[in-house]
């Protein structure tokens, strides 16, 4: 179905004659974009759409999500609780357990979305989340480092496939406009993680010599258990794709699968579906593609902090002088915080019409903020108050920037394969930054960490100019489409460009 068709009026499109549809009833399978008759979508109401979508949709993926942060970040909350000496582990064998889950986590990032393509989400997404809760599990009997350390790489191997099929997932069902929002709801879910991580971490650490095990180990295994159930309960609840989705009638499945075909050339005078089937041309065309590699340093420049924060926040608070309980409640308002602002940032991206590119760029600035006031407060000594502080306000630029980093990544890259294959490399390889941040703060540099601090303004302050980079050229490229018109290429060959036909308008 590669049409060369002229932007209808809403809610209209055409269908083959011999299709037989009448004209207020359209099924996925059966519109055929070359035909005479027109069918009718006037009647859809969008809003309810979008909100039975939503209801059925977002809740399960943020529940998934949420126990994926969850796990991979306890150990922060793990090793405050005794878990380095228990295990008689010092400093640098700590960061290596940290860093070596992002190595399996970057390598398996690309065949897990291929594989969520080929597969159904119903099937792939539980099945996964099954493997790394038994991972989890089996964290909590480790007796030496070197098993930590194994349990590790495992765990980045099962978890590989969450984060980038989840945020695929989801543009299999949201058009351009409307998919930050929705990232941001169930990316929330990572700071509500951190907060229910110290919440959770604080009430099983009095677990201690239950079983005859310490509350570290407790904090791995029921967090492990509370993952498996749940995976087994995503089999029953997961939706695969719109084509398929029973809650939605033959009409609505219809207008879902036409509008997601032909968002990427809307402005550009000329419908062009994106091209669907599958071709390796589409998988290397992203280790080519300018704009993923420029996304990268934009995404380090915030998944750096992202990690740094994660995974040291117990221990930079513990070490501002709290005690550890009292350093895993005081994460709680930070985490909780900056899911707000996470949330109300991306509604507004969505409805903006300056782009997406000046909800990544003002976030980036108070992470910014932020650490500079962490690293000035620290380096004064003396202080908690003020690197407290500054902690809470990068935390709270992070979270609304996330989401808005992949979204807008997302909305760059067509068609369907290429869009899978392009955000498993941006978050497979952006994801070597919390392999670095793992080792940005070391026990030596306790209790000021100035080296840490550092370090992420330093990528903070790449990442801001990877943003102008972006949206400049992005700029630029659509001005000069503009001029140029299709070029003379067929509908055919415009679909199998992809984001790089000249029907298509990149989002700024």
């Amino acid at each position: 179905m590669n049409p060369d068709i002229i932007e209808k009026p809403i809610g209209a499109i055409h269908v083959d004659n011999a299709s037989k549809l009448n004209k207020n009833h359209a099924s996925p399978d059966n519109v055929d974009y070359n035909g005479s008759d027109e069918v009718d979508f006037s009647h859809i109401d969008e809003k309810a759409v979008l909100r039975k979508m939503d209801l059925r949709l977002i809740p399960m993926l943020a529940l998934l999500y949420l126990l994926s942060f969850l796990d991979r970040g306890n150990i922060g909350n793990a090793k405050i609780e005794g878990l380095t000496e228990t295990l008689h582990m010092d400093g640098p064998q700590y960061n290596w357990c940290l860093t070596v889950f992002f190595f399996t986590y970057c390598v398996f990032e690309i065949p897990s979305n291929l594989m969520l393509k080929r597969l159904r989400p119903s099937i792939w997404l539980p099945t996964i989340m099954v493997a790394w809760g038994v991972v989890m599990t089996l964290m909590g009997i480790v007796q030496s480092y070197h098993g930590l350390l194994i349990a590790r790489l495992f765990l980045g191997v099962t978890e590989a496939g969450l984060y980038p099929g989840v945020a695929y997932y989801i543009t299999m069902w949201y058009c351009r406009d409307e998919a930050q929002f929705r990232q941001a709801m169930f990316f929330s879910a990572a700071s509500v993680a951190g907060a229910f991580s110290g919440l959770l971490a604080f009430g099983i650490a009095h677990m201690d010599g239950v079983g005859g095990l310490e509350g570290w180990r407790w904090i791995f295994i029921l967090e492990g258990i509370v993952t498996v159930l749940v995976a087994v309960a995503a089999y029953f609840v997961i939706y695969d794709f719109p084509e398929t989705a029973a809650f939605l009638t033959p009409d609505e499945r219809a207008w879902v699968v036409h509008r997601l075909r032909y968002q990427g050339s809307q402005g550009s005078g000329q419908m062009v579906a994106e091209a669907e089937h599958f071709d390796w041309k589409y998988v290397i065309g992203c280790f080519t593609d300018w704009q993923i590699y420029v996304g990268l340093l934009m995404y380090w420049g915030i998944v750096c902090p992202l990690y740094g924060i994660s995974l040291f926040l117990p221990t930079i608070i513990n070490e501002l002088g709290y005690v550890s309980s009292t350093a895993q409640l005081l994460t709680v308002p930070i985490y909780i915080t900056a899911a707000v602002l996470s949330v109300v940032t991306a509604f507004y991206s969505d409805r903006s019409k300056v782009g997406r590119a000046p909800y990544v760029f003002l976030p980036m600035c108070a992470i910014l903020v932020g650490f500079i006031m962490a690293l000035a407060g620290s380096a004064h000594g003396g202080v908690p108050g003020v690197v407290y502080a500054g902690v809470f306000i990068a935390t709270c630029g992070l979270y609304p920037a996330f989401p808005g980093n992949i979204c807008w990544m997302s909305n760059n890259l067509a068609g369907s394969y290429k869009r899978s294959a392009g955000m498993a490399l941006h978050i497979g390889v952006g994801n070597l930054g919390g392999a670095m941040a793992s080792n940005f703060y070391r026990a030596s540099d306790k209790p000021k960490y100035i080296l840490g601090h550092s370090l992420e303004i330093a990528f903070v302050s790449v990442g801001l100019v990877a943003v102008l980079v972006l949206r400049l050229n992005y700029a630029r490229i659509n001005k000069e489409r503009n001029k140029h018109g299709n070029m003379g290429y067929s509908v055919e060959k415009l679909s199998q460009m992809g984001d790089k036909a000249p029907t298509f308008r990149y989002m700024l």
